[in-house]
Order: structure tokens, then C-alpha cells, then sequence
């Protein structure tokens, strides 16, 4: 079974919490992942700063930060990803993409590092991108937001 939590910041609105389920559970099958619990969360760029700072020792402001809770090799996925709002709103005016799609991205995006996909290396971020591009036509991303 795969349990999904989401966690919407009270001053951010119009975020479709079954769509972005959706989106994580079925990048999750596609992954060929049947048991999972991961908490879903969409803040703000002070939180994932903050997040950065803590774990990464980096400070910039950032999109989506990923936690694996449990080990890469047990069969179940435990873990949390965080969103921000803001930066997938920036994101998607830098690309000129509809902000739905950015942050439907940042989902899939998030989930793929769950699974210990890296993009550490220009090879990493291109197996990244083509599996996040392949799943973003295969998913209903319309609306997220």
C-alpha cells in the first residue's frame, strides 16, 4: 500500500492535494513501487532554506528537498518531500512553463530522489530529466494549481 500525507503551509492556497497525491503515487508504480509512506510538503522558501542549511550546509533558496527516512534498500519507501511554492512559481516564469507543470515536476522530482536517483552530475540531472519528461506527458498535471 502506499500512504500519502500532504502538508499545505495555511498562508499557501490553491494546491490540489489529490492531484499531487496522484502524481507521487503513480510516479511511485511506475517506479515499480507498491509500499510506501512519504509526508508531502509544500511551504516556504524560509523552511527549505532553513532545511538546506541543516542538512546540506548550504545556504541558497531551493525547490525541492527530499528525505529518505528509512534505508534505500528496504522495499518500502519511507521519507518526506519538500516543496516550495514559491520557487516553483519563479521556476515556472524562468521556463515559461504553467506552474502547474513545474510543480508537478518538483513531485516527481522529489519522489525520484526517494528512490536514490541522484543529480549530482550532468548524466544524473539527464536520467532525471527524461523520467521526470516522460512521466509528466504519462500523468494529469493540469490544474495541480
Amino acid at each position: 500500500m502506499i500512504d500519502v500525507n500532504v502538508e499545505i503551509d495555511l498562508d499557501l492556497l490553491g494546491i490540489d492535494e489529490k492531484k499531487s497525491i496522484n502524481i507521487l503515487k503513480s510516479t511511485l508504480e511506475k517506479e515499480l513501487i507498491s509500499k510506501a509512506k512519504i509526508n508531502l510538503i509544500f511551504a516556504k522558501d524560509e523552511l527549505l532554506n532553513n532545511l538546506k542549511i541543516e542538512y546540506f550546509q548550504k545556504d541558497h533558496l531551493t525547490d525541492v528537498i527530499a528525505f529518505r527516512i528509512n534505508n534505500y534498500t528496504d522495499t518500502e519507501v519511507e521519507g518526506e518531500i519538500y516543496i516550495s511554492l514559491e520557487r516553483a512559481i519563479d521556476n515556472a516564469k524562468e521556463y515559461d512553463e504553467e506552474i502547474s507543470k513545474e510543480l508537478a515536476r518538483l513531485i516527481i522530482h522529489g519522489t525520484l530522489h526517494l528512490l536514490n536517483y541522484k543529480d549530482s552530475t550532468e548524466e544524473e540531472k539527464l536520467i532525471m530529466t527524461k523520467l521526470e519528461n516522460k512521466y509528466l506527458k504519462d500523468f494529469d498535471w493540469n490544474k495541480i494549481f
